[in-house]
């Protein structure tokens, strides 16, 4: 079995190990969805990943609900990737776009008061900060179900995003599907309630998420196009009777597209971001999947190792070791501890928390 620093191929991304930098939401684009040079400066230092995943990047204002989250339906939210995409170029690394639709968890106040999207009509728990809600957290509202005319416009704004991310240097896309965002709300049974050709059984339900996913294939290539799911428990007030119904069907799916790869956000009872009691889907997608499976999910250096060496997946993706260790991958390799990171940081505007973690000094 190959180890967590073998080579990899990620459909025509070659990778020189399997450590993947998972997608991180940081905040630090313009208002307008524009990256910044200080987003240069971040994503070089961890050019050493083999691949990295970029934090979830808005594909139309439709489906951005976060400020200063970066966008990629404009020309300058393009223009402002390319120095990003350059750097880690430069450095010797790889990544990819993460494209991002938020659906029923954007709020009016990102909208001008219009409502948020999904598939149906069932508000989302808790709440957000909005640019008029005085730093305090804002109920979401029940979103309006996208009609069967408006479908298509969704589907082609991912389109317009995908073409965007490889003009802008990418060396492909990641779809997010996962954490309850506008895909995971089609798919699963307590967010999708519609009685059309999108709702229902299972094989409509995954049918928004293929017609996004062949979308982008042809803008971006299959062997340049993965997915995010986040298939075991409840994300965001998103959940499923029958998740391993539901996510091996999704699995065949993408299987049958010959995709660059399945990364899976996996919840366990002790998670540090998100728990679940619901057992892991990964072995029954293993099953169904044969392209490279990525694993998310409170992972450290030791069981990351033995998940990839006992073959249940192809590349771990880490999260928040990544945030506070840009040489990730050359401490896990020669054994170095790891750096804890600031969560008073992670949203917060500038560099600190951001680009002023030091590398190991060994």
């Amino acid at each position: 079995m190959p180890t967590l620093f073998d080579p990899i191929d990620f459909g025509a991304i070659r990778a020189p190990n399997r450590i993947v930098m998972s997608p991180l939401t940081r905040g630090r684009a313009t208002p307008d969805g524009v990256p910044t040079a200080i987003m240069v400066d971040y994503y070089r230092q961890r050019a050493s990943a083999g691949l990295i995943i970029s934090e979830a990047t808005g594909i139309s204002r439709e489906g951005l609900g976060w400020p200063t989250a970066p966008g990629a339906w404009t020309d300058a939210q393009t223009e402002g990737w390319k120095p990003v995409t350059e750097a880690v170029h430069k450095a010797g690394g790889r990544i990819v776009l993460q494209l991002w639709h938020m659906g029923r968890l954007v709020h009016p106040d990102f909208l001008d008061g219009e409502l948020p999207v999904s598939s149906s009509d069932r508000k989302a728990p808790g709440g957000q900060r909005t640019p008029k809600s005085e730093g305090k957290r804002a109920d979401y509202v029940a979103p309006r179900p996208l009609g069967l005319d408006e479908i298509p416009r969704v589907v082609g704004d991912y389109a317009r995003a995908a073409r965007n991310a490889m003009k802008a240097g990418f060396d492909g896309v990641e779809v997010h599907g996962a954490n309850g965002y506008l895909i995971d709300q089609f798919l699963r049974d307590n967010t999708n309630f519609r009685d059309d050709a999108y709702g229902g059984p299972i094989a409509n339900r995954v049918r928004f998420m293929c017609e996004v996913m062949d979308a982008v294939i042809a803008e971006a290539g299959a062997d340049r196009t993965g997915i995010r799911l986040s298939p075991n428990g409840d994300t965001q007030g998103c959940d499923d009777s029958q998740p391993v119904a539901l996510f091996t069907t999704a699995a065949k799916e993408l299987a049958a597209r010959n995709i660059a790869f399945l990364d899976l956000r996996e919840q366990g009872p002790n998670g540090t971001f998100g728990r679940s009691d619901v057992p892991i889907v990964s072995p029954d997608i293993r099953k169904v999947f044969p392209g490279p499976l990525v694993l998310n999910g409170d992972y450290g250096p030791d069981n990351a190792k033995a998940a990839v060496e006992g073959g249940a997946c192809d590349g771990i993706a880490f999260g928040r070791p990544y945030i506070s260790n840009p040489d990730l991958v050359e401490r896990v390799r020669n054994g170095w501890p790891l750096a804890p990171d600031n969560i008073k940081t992670w949203y917060s505007p500038g560099p600190e928390g951001y680009t002023d973690y030091p590398r190991y000094a060994a």
